[in-house]
């Protein structure tokens, strides 16, 4: 599947720990207004600690499923139950 966001594939985003080194699903995906950073959490719980950075690209490869809100504007959330559910997306 060809890489859908707007964004360089090396554009840094910030991934949980959970979904990194766990094996968690993505389950909530924000666009920040400010910085326009994304960010790929597994709707849990988190201290800064579980937060990493990596290229935008990566996180696509672990789940190509984002490519359906790859459009998202700033400010800007998406949220699902689960990896079969439809994303929401909402102003934050």
């Amino acid at each position: 599947m060809k890489f859908p966001f707007d964004d360089v594939p090396n554009t840094m985003a910030i991934i949980c720990s959970h979904i990194l080194e766990n094996g968690e699903n993505i389950l909530y995906v924000s666009h920040d207004e400010d910085d326009g950073m994304w960010q790929f959490l597994c709707g849990n719980s988190h201290e800064i600690t579980d937060a990493k950075l990596v290229a935008l690209e990566e996180v696509f490869a672990l789940d190509n499923s984002i490519s359906k809100i790859a459009d998202m504007p700033y400010g800007y959330i998406a949220t699902r139950k689960n990896v079969n559910s439809e994303w929401k997306i909402h102003k934050k």
